[in-house]
């Protein structure tokens, strides 16, 4: 299978290889060069199958750092 690099040096992935390697969209790739030829695996990091599935508010970062203040000197008493 062949693929062509573009002038911004992108190249598009087979489908019929992104298939086999199990690859989706922003899934990470490691090239490594090895004797002349490039190398790539697919990097596939479980922890990032957690993205966003824990929701944060805003918070208010004044008062989180006075109650670890607050929490510290309790602390040392």
């Amino acid at each position: 299978m062949n693929s062509t690099v573009t002038v911004k040096f992108q190249t598009t992935i087979p489908k019929a290889v992104r298939e086999k390697l199990g690859i989706s969209v922003n899934d990470a790739l490691e090239w490594i060069v090895e004797r002349g030829r490039v190398v790539v695996h697919p990097v596939h990091n479980q922890f990032l199958r957690h993205q966003g599935s824990v929701k944060a508010g805003p918070g208010d970062i004044a008062a989180d750092i006075e109650l670890a203040l607050e929490n510290r000197l309790e602390k040392y008493r």
